[in-house]
């Protein structure tokens, strides 16, 4: 959704004469790198392959699950590291290299919470996010069909607290405004918990360490890299953490209001492959479609 903004520097503002010394490119997917239509920009796999050319690391950072980003990335995905579940399951070639899962009291009681607000009438269901796959009590059409924009892997089951996983976060979806909603009625867990809006129908409970910001920071003392050669995007709540990560912090014109005044410079739309064309712009790359 768009939103009314002060002037932050855009990507070229910020070109210096020589392309910048980045080795470590961290995007959000939704609202971010995708169109409002979810798909993917013309020219990805082609920057794609001159960023690894150039020794530099393309990481996703998203609140969708590893299988979902895998398999959306599959044509390049060889190297490539996958912040997801917003941070709590970062994955490369196949193999983990950190999680933050919940305890199971606190996923029961945040699934008992989200019953209650049902029952009470709000439109919501909760998605429990484990490893092998996302689990569902709720099987209407309308939810399910916003489960799969997500959750590749996913399961119905008749009690999302009894599975058998590592539970690393628990998504509620709401089908009215969740900062309106759902969001205040878990406030109670914010002292705690992370409870983080990721979207506006979407809201997240994880753990008070997992976030996407410490993930990129983990990812960059694991391989040297300094906030200065990190380029970070993103346009919703869940990305404010990782913005803080990186000196070339990005927010989108489409952005949330607080993500534009916590990042450093404003890239075009995400309608606009904004991501690519910035990337493209401040590495010396050929221009990107706009």
């Amino acid at each position: 959704m768009p939103y009314s903004h002060s002037p932050l520097p855009t990507a070229s503002d910020s070109l210096a004469a020589a392309p910048a010394d980045i080795r470590l490119v961290v995007t959000d997917m939704d609202g971010t790198l995708l169109d409002d239509d979810k798909r993917t920009p013309a020219g990805l796999w082609e920057v794609l392959d001159r960023l690894r050319e150039r020794g530099v690391l393309f990481s996703p950072a998203s609140g969708r699950q590893y299988a979902t980003l895998a398999r959306e990335f599959a044509p390049a995905a060889q190297g490539m590291v996958f912040i997801a579940e917003n941070g709590t399951y970062v994955v490369r070639d196949g193999m983990e290299l950190s999680s933050d899962p919940l305890e199971s009291a606190v996923v029961t009681e945040v699934v008992e919470a989200v019953r209650r607000l049902a029952a009470g009438g709000v439109d919501v269901g909760a998605v429990v996010c484990g490893k092998r796959s996302a689990y569902v009590e709720r099987t209407d059409a309308a939810f399910l069909a916003e489960v799969r924009r997500y959750y590749v892997e996913h399961r119905t089951v008749e009690d999302v607290t009894a599975v058998d996983d590592d539970i690393l976060k628990v998504a509620l979806y709401d089908f009215g405004p969740v900062e309106r909603t759902t969001a205040p009625a878990l406030h109670r867990f914010t002292a705690t918990h992370q409870v983080v809006v990721s979207g506006e129908h979407w809201v997240d409970i994880m753990n008070p360490t997992a976030n996407k910001g410490a993930a990129v920071r983990r990812l960059q003392r694991e391989l040297g890299i300094t906030p200065a050669q990190t380029l970070v995007f993103g346009d919703y709540l869940n990305d404010l953490e990782m913005l803080d990560a990186a000196e070339w912090s990005f927010a989108m014109a489409n952005a949330h209001p607080d993500v534009i005044r916590r990042a450093r410079h404003l890239a075009p739309s995400n309608n606009d492959n904004g991501v690519l064309r910035t990337v493209s712009r401040l590495l010396g790359l050929p221009a990107a479609e706009g």
